[in-house]
């Protein structure tokens, strides 16, 4: 998988590495939609997700749907960042106020270096679409096991203002610097370290 990750990389217009196409994992969190009896249930938020980064000419490599656990999420996060084939991983879910809320909580205790600018970033496009109501999101991002990370609402509206203004665009660029590092080199798992 390094070499194909490898094979991905080239540089922008001003140098900086990037990824291209981006291999995609996604982890939807949603208790009612993890009990449904469905084979199959409905996934809006993972949906647009998909959308997006596919009309972009990325590939979704995983979709995850967990409860509403702190230990699932951050579990399903987890596996997916230890993963050679994922570039970046989005969670859609669990970013409000109440007490089952924990994805950001739960993908923050697995982050190296916090993202900070992704948030603001976010609830200021929010401000635009919902005013007020965009203080109670509690997006966040950053990078776990080199990997980009971005923990967005359950809402197919916030799933698609954050992945067409700020993740799509930015995300092959963050994947490109996450990794630069490794190039030349054999990616490890977290497997490799007993883990």
């Amino acid at each position: 998988m390094t070499s194909d990750r490898n094979d991905r990389r080239s540089m922008d217009d001003h140098g900086h590495d990037v990824i291209d196409p981006l291999y995609v994992g996604i982890v939807t969190v949603s208790s009612s939609r993890a009990r449904a009896d469905e084979a199959d249930p409905d996934d809006p938020g993972g949906d647009t997700i998909q959308e997006c980064f596919e009309d972009a000419g990325h590939e979704v490599q995983e979709r995850l749907l967990v409860r509403d656990d702190y230990s699932a999420i951050r579990t399903a996060v987890r596996g997916l960042v230890a993963r050679p084939d994922i570039d970046v991983v989005l969670t859609t879910g669990g970013t409000g106020v109440t007490a089952d809320d924990v994805s950001p909580e739960a993908t923050a205790s697995l982050f190296e270096r916090d993202l900070p600018g992704f948030g603001e970033l976010f609830r200021m496009l929010s401000w635009e679409e919902v005013g007020t109501r965009a203080m109670a999101s509690r997006a966040r991002a950053g990078i776990a096991v080199d990997t980009p990370v971005f923990c967005l609402p359950g809402s197919t509206s916030a799933c698609e203002t954050a992945c067409e203004e700020l993740i799509v665009p930015e995300a092959p660029h963050l994947a490109g610097l996450a990794t630069r590092h490794r190039t030349g080199t054999n990616d490890q798992t977290l497997a490799d370290y007993g883990e």
